[in-house]
């Protein structure tokens, strides 16, 4: 770790660590960064159950998981992983208010700031407090049946509809603002946000959207049909999607990480979520410079731009 002034006498600075403990990748990682913010003078906070899995000294303060006040008095909430873990990490963040800072230990991790040779640089942000934070925009989610609510839940990436027997397609009529636009057979329907354009819509055929771009995308999966087109909409739309009376049960994802089953004939609703996520930016670079380098785009052949 590079050297880095130590925070200012008579302040108490709290860094919230949260890491996939099962990559050894993850552990080595965990284990740098805390040394490094210990070590000038920030104090660092872990899950009790990932505490087991990392070499940490005894100042390391330990908490568990179902504490509802787990990130009370931090700044930062620093995740090392993959995208799962990104994803595990923006819950914590939304439920708190604390801005999370994701370093990629995956492969593509469009939610993370820092890759892991990033990981001194990391330290000297956090301490020296040079980053900025942005909000990026969640979906609320609700699921009714007959009219009434089944269930509420939210996604930072994606909601998505989808079948449970592979055998058989899911039919649904998809609807914005009240109003019926197509039905037809699927393996899924995926509402998405900007910044999860890049995850599951992605692989699904929608589109790339920048993250600064308010919209809701709507993106099928497997369509049988002629018009099975994303669509994308305002950000004050409310997107629906109803599972037909007659077909089978399917099922909902939120960030792939929440489930609950579709009753046949249930409807599900995604607007812009109240609550957004807030990401710590330690770089200033593009959105296009981003997409370039994490899909490994070619671009060796562009001039510049005209003069």
């Amino acid at each position: 770790m590079s050297s880095t002034a130590a925070a200012p006498s008579g302040t108490t600075r709290t860094v919230f660590l949260l890491a996939h403990t099962g990559r050894p990748a993850a552990v080595r990682s965990a284990e740098l960064v805390v040394l490094g913010l210990l070590r000038c003078g920030i104090g660092v906070r872990v899950l009790e159950a990932e505490a087991a899995d990392l070499p940490l000294p005894p100042s390391v303060e330990k908490v568990p998981e179902a504490c509802s006040d787990a990130l009370d008095g931090c700044e930062l909430l620093v995740v090392l992983g993959g995208d799962g873990t990104l994803l595990r990490g923006a819950e914590f963040s939304r439920a708190s208010g604390v801005p999370m800072l994701g370093v990629n230990l995956g492969r593509v991790g469009f939610l993370a700031e820092a890759e892991r040779d990033d990981l001194d640089k990391v330290v000297d942000r956090v301490v020296t407090k040079a980053y900025e934070v942005e909000e990026r925009m969640t979906l609320d989610v609700v699921v009714y049946e007959n009219g009434d609510v089944l269930h509420r839940d939210w996604a930072l990436n994606e909601a998505a509809v989808q079948k449970v027997s592979p055998e058989r397609m899911l039919e649904v009529v998809l609807a914005i603002d009240g109003r019926p636009v197509t039905g037809f057979g699927c393996d899924g329907v995926i509402c998405a946000t900007p910044t999860g354009s890049t995850a599951y819509a992605f692989s699904a055929g929608g589109p790339v959207v920048w993250p600064e771009v308010e919209a809701l995308l709507m993106v099928p999966i497997g369509a049988h049909a002629l018009f099975a087109k994303p669509l994308i909409t305002t950000p004050e739309s409310v997107l629906a999607v109803e599972v037909e009376p007659h077909t089978p049960h399917g099922v909902l994802w939120c960030d792939g990480r929440r489930t609950v089953e579709l009753p046949a004939g249930a409807r599900v609703e995604v607007r812009r979520g109240a609550v957004p996520v807030r990401l710590a930016r330690l770089h200033h670079a593009s959105f296009t410079d981003r997409l370039v380098a994490k899909f490994a785009l070619p671009v060796s052949g562009w001039r510049g731009a005209p003069r």
